[in-house]
């Protein structure tokens, strides 16, 4: 694993974003995990100012997101669809048919999850997959357990998380209960991961993910065990580890 610690949100921003384009500049039919929520907003900003500077293309990629809340529509503007063409799809040249978001408004739960890690996998799996991490240690919205969940599946929403997401609506009742995520065996089988986190209120959880047992309680700990994770934190998140990683 690599801890890199930058400076500034900016920085760390750009770090993550030149991680990505030399991804799809390799290989320009990548498949990309994508992440939402307040910390990949830099890195997307950067990511489109790269395109449009001709630096990366999007054309041959695929992506596949971690999550979307449960139930809601895709043209909600709190809905990761929309969150996801708001920052990045609609500004750069992705194929539209290449993009791929778990329905928040599917019927049969249990076929959508199937489906789902049925399309990455004959994708041929996923080339990097980006990842933030939530103050209780989620990724995706794999909440903390008493066992790590495999598939994508139907989480119920933890209230602290629920409490963290309330920033983005009107009111925390407005926070749907539940999502549709990624599961562990999905994210653990990606080839490449990053996983991105700033702020002082992500460092204790960062210090446990990082240095603390490997457990389902903080369900990020299980990174430890993937032979090619980038860690990059801006100087608030790395205020309990700076000590151990130079």
């Amino acid at each position: 694993m690599r801890i890199i610690v930058s400076n500034t949100y900016e920085e760390m921003s750009k770090k993550a974003a030149t991680l990505v384009a030399s991804q799809v500049n390799l290989k320009p039919n990548s498949i990309l995990g994508l992440a939402t929520g307040g910390t990949p907003v830099g890195m997307y900003r950067e990511l489109v100012k790269m395109y449009q500077d001709d630096e990366v293309d999007f054309s041959g990629v695929k992506t596949f997101n971690l999550d979307e809340y449960y139930p809601i529509d895709k043209t909600n503007d709190q809905s990761y669809y929309y969150y996801m063409k708001d920052n990045l799809f609609n500004h750069v040249n992705i194929d539209e048919e290449n993009i791929n978001i778990p329905n928040g408004k599917a019927k049969d739960i249990e076929t959508e999850c199937y489906e789902y890690d049925k399309n990455i996998y004959n994708s041929g799996g996923i080339d990097l997959q980006v990842l933030g991490i939530g103050t209780n240690g989620h990724i995706g919205f794999n909440e903390p357990d008493v066992t790590f969940e495999s598939g994508t599946h139907k989480v119920t929403l933890d209230e602290e998380t629920i409490k963290a997401n309330s920033r983005f609506f009107d009111s925390i009742e407005e926070v749907p209960k539940e999502a549709i995520s990624m599961g562990m065996k999905t994210i653990m089988q990606s080839k490449k991961i990053v996983l991105l986190a700033n702020g002082e209120a992500k460092a204790k959880i960062i210090e446990k993910m990082l240095f603390g047992e490997i457990s389902p309680n903080v369900p990020a700990s299980i990174l430890q065990l993937h032979p090619h994770v980038i860690v990059i934190l801006d100087k608030e998140a790395a205020k309990y580890i700076e000590d151990k990683v130079n």
